[in-house]
């Protein structure tokens, strides 16, 4: 099972079902059935298991397209603020590719991690 990972705890991974946006993998990318382990720093000693999660659909997205109300159900106040946050994590990389819109359910919530 492979890991997906998060560097804050976003009051999202709160809800049943949850989006995040996340750039193709060069080794294999995320699929649609695919369960993964939801992870909290996932590369720190503080690493913390939320949970094992399903991808339940997959979109290709534009960058410049994604809205506002995208923004805000991903956890930011606004559109600027989150292509901040892709710029500072993953440079102009939003410029030239796509991102995938994942959406995800949690699995044995009761029994999350």
């Amino acid at each position: 099972m492979r890991i997906l990972g998060f560097s804050k705890k976003w009051p999202k991974l709160e809800q049943p079902e949850f989006t995040t946006f996340r750039f193709a993998r060069n080794d294999k990318d995320w699929e649609v059935g695919e369960a993964v382990q939801v992870v909290y720093k996932p590369r720190s000693k503080g690493r913390e298991p939320l949970g094992n999660a399903q991808i339940i659909s997959k979109e290709s997205r534009d960058c410049g397209a994604l809205t506002k109300e995208e923004a805000i159900e991903d956890g930011f106040v606004s559109r600027f603020e989150m292509f901040a946050w892709i710029t500072r994590v993953h440079g102009t990389r939003w410029a030239y590719e796509e991102m995938n819109k994942l959406t995800l359910e949690w699995i044995q919530e009761d029994e999350r991690l």
